[in-house]
């Protein structure tokens, strides 16, 4: 038995099994309840190396902590202290002041070591060297244990230049699209999970169930879809916006897919088919056919349409794919430069990864979702977070700095790049009337950014 092994088969059978991983926006965590010394000692009389005092102690800069107090530990964060005898002292900062505060303590000498990974940090954490490669510490997060087999293609995608500064250990936040089964059949349309296992859920399909819906005979004007739309369509493509080979960045804007999944957007827009109104849930009017959401809104969904038998599917897939391509977030921390804890976060991340594959602490997992969410709603999620069975999509075109993502604007003139290709067509009033005049205002700015790299 791997050492890995020896200390979850030790948790679980004393029944420590806390919540699962955490995810990079909201996080259960923290209880002064110890590991068993079952567990401590397994790990001791395994062939890990005895730590020295301290040697396994992080500071967390972020916006939320690991550990908030009141709450139970996570599965990650118990392994690391228990067994690994580990700490993380928070420091907190608002959300929109994460970079600066970093950069701040970074040029002061602060102790700081680890940072939450999202998408608007990378590749430009690199091009302003704010963060470390992971590479030295393979060791110690066990990449060679197999435990990581499954995250391999997710790895790869973000290796830059042959280094590895993101190491996602689970995909998070899928964007899905949330239907219900009786106003499908209600209006005598094929059931799209049924669609998708059959290889068939494509664009095509897609905008025939919504024209069918919206020319149904009633006095309510019927929407195609409403929610986080553009995104996900986008990604659909299974192109990116900004290629990269893993080190060199190209402007891929006028890429034919992309065209297609921009004119679905302005299709939808132009002929009153998009629902601008985002509740957080699925409609219970019964008046917009799909919501595009991630995952986290299905619990409210359930509860708030108790009887219209809801699913859950990935976004159509272009007809030319022969893969549904999916828009989703990654869990990662990353190590900040001049950080002397490498050893630590990598120590950390492991057990991020222990909590987020062995089957035991995903079994509590499993218990609790199905408190808000059927079985086989919970299957299809974890076919369409599965790095092996799943098509993430990783566009670095939204780490790219302010140009390109700009959080909190809504004015087509403030809004980044990224932004505009994602949500001018789609909700109007845009100075633009066509793919092509959007995209040849944002492709050279894409071009100036990337010649930054």
């Amino acid at each position: 038995m791997s050492d890995i092994k020896r200390i979850i088969a030790a948790f679980l059978a004393v029944g420590t099994v806390f919540s699962a991983a955490s995810c990079s926006k909201k996080n259960t965590k923290s209880s002064s309840t110890a590991a068993p010394e079952s567990a401590v000692s397994t790990a001791k009389s395994s062939t890990e190396p005895v730590t020295e005092a301290g040697s396994m102690d992080i500071v967390w800069l972020s916006d939320f902590d690991l550990n908030p107090e009141g709450d139970q530990r996570s599965s990650a964060l118990s392994i690391f202290e228990d067994v690994y005898g580990g700490s993380i002292k928070f420091v907190s900062v608002p959300p929109a002041e994460k970079l600066i505060k970093l950069d701040q303590m970074i040029q002061s000498g602060d102790e700081v070591d680890m940072f939450p990974y999202d998408m608007s940090v990378f590749p430009e954490g690199i091009l302003k060297d704010r963060f470390l490669p992971l590479d030295p510490y393979f060791g110690e997060m066990g990449v060679d244990e197999g435990m990581w087999k499954d995250m391999s293609a997710v790895i790869d995608k973000f290796a830059y230049k042959g280094k590895h500064y993101v190491v996602p250990f689970s995909v998070s936040e899928p964007q899905l699209i949330t239907y219900s089964r009786k106003l499908i059949q209600s209006e005598g349309m094929e059931d799209p999970y049924t669609l998708y296992k059959d290889g068939k859920w494509d664009w095509n399909v897609f905008n025939n169930m919504i024209n069918k819906f919206s020319e149904s005979e009633s006095s309510l004007h019927h929407f195609g879809i409403s929610g986080f739309f553009g995104r996900a369509i986008l990604a659909s493509s299974g192109k990116t916006v900004v290629g990269f080979d893993g080190d060199k960045l190209t402007n891929n804007i006028k890429d034919g897919e992309i065209a297609q999944a921009e004119n679905i957007m302005r299709d939808l827009q132009s002929r009153w088919l998009y629902n601008k109104s985002v509740n957080g849930q699925f409609m219970t009017d019964m008046n917009t056919l799909f919501y595009a959401s991630s995952d986290l809104t299905l619990a409210t969904s359930n509860r708030v349409n108790p009887e219209a038998d809801l699913m859950i599917v990935p976004f159509p897939k272009s007809p030319n794919a022969d893969k549904n391509y999916i828009a989703c977030d990654y869990d990662a921390r990353m190590l900040v430069k001049n950080s002397k804890k490498g050893r630590a976060v990598a120590t950390y991340l492991k057990c991020e990864r222990m909590a987020a594959s062995d089957e035991g602490f995903t079994a509590k997992k499993k218990e609790q979702a199905l408190k808000t969410m059927t079985e086989e709603q919970y299957n299809a999620l974890q076919e369409y977070i599965s790095s092996a069975k799943a098509n993430p999509v990783v566009e670095l075109g939204y780490g790219m700095g302010e140009n390109m993502l700009r959080n909190g604007d809504c004015n087509f003139d403030t809004r980044g790049a990224m932004d505009n290709i994602t949500s001018a067509l789609l909700e109007g009033g845009a100075p633009v009337g066509s793919w092509e005049e959007l995209r040849d205002r944002m492709s050279p700015i894409i071009d100036e950014e990337i010649k930054k790299y």
